[in-house]
């Protein structure tokens, strides 16, 4: 480090290059590391800033994720047919900062599921919801799928079950307008 800072390397632009010595991995759920290759440790605040970092998104169109025979997550780019140990959305992490827990509460009895949920996406998550064809079961079974969740209702009586189902699917269309394949309902009892 004294050779680098004598040579005037040590000195740039960004905060979130690493010192040498150091290697930027993530796990297998995005999560990002920092391995000190000097110190033979790793830990989960960057160096210099201290901030938590994870990866934003999917892969990249035309990579995919595999595992070798030793457990070592390894990543392939079918459209340049090649294969690298470093995760192609590492260019793309969003730093993770972790909220506090106020004092003040934010929501209370009188708070829908709708405010609740309100600025979320879960499209592609599926969401089951017990008592579903009334109450708060209902009115949460419908948040869920207002926002793009896979809903599945538990209910005991089928027919009230799909008199849920279609109140769920009027407001959809009433309210939202998208195409209807993407409110996606199950009953189950």
């Amino acid at each position: 480090m004294a050779a680098l800072r004598y040579a005037g390397l040590d000195d740039t632009d960004s905060e979130d290059e690493l010192p040498p010595g150091w290697e930027e991995r993530t796990t297998k759920d995005g999560w990002v590391y920092y391995a000190n290759h000097t110190e033979e440790k790793t830990q989960w605040e960057h160096p210099k800033t201290g901030k938590r970092k994870r990866v934003a998104g999917d892969l990249p169109y035309g990579w995919e994720q595999e595992t070798d025979e030793n457990g070592q997550v390894f990543f392939v780019d079918h459209i340049n047919k090649r294969t690298t140990y470093v995760d192609p959305r590492l260019a793309f992490t969003v730093d993770d900062n972790p909220t506090k827990p106020t004092t003040q509460q934010r929501y209370d009895g009188s708070t829908t599921a709708m405010e609740i949920l309100q600025g979320r996406d879960f499209t592609g998550k599926v969401v089951v919801v017990t008592g579903a064809n009334s109450g708060i079961g209902f009115e949460t079974a419908k948040s869920f799928a207002l926002h793009g969740a896979h809903v599945i209702l538990a209910c005991r009586n089928m027919a009230r079950a799909s008199e849920a189902v279609s109140r769920i699917l009027e407001e959809w269309n009433t309210e939202y307008h998208p195409p209807l394949e993407k409110c996606r309902i199950k009953i189950f009892n």
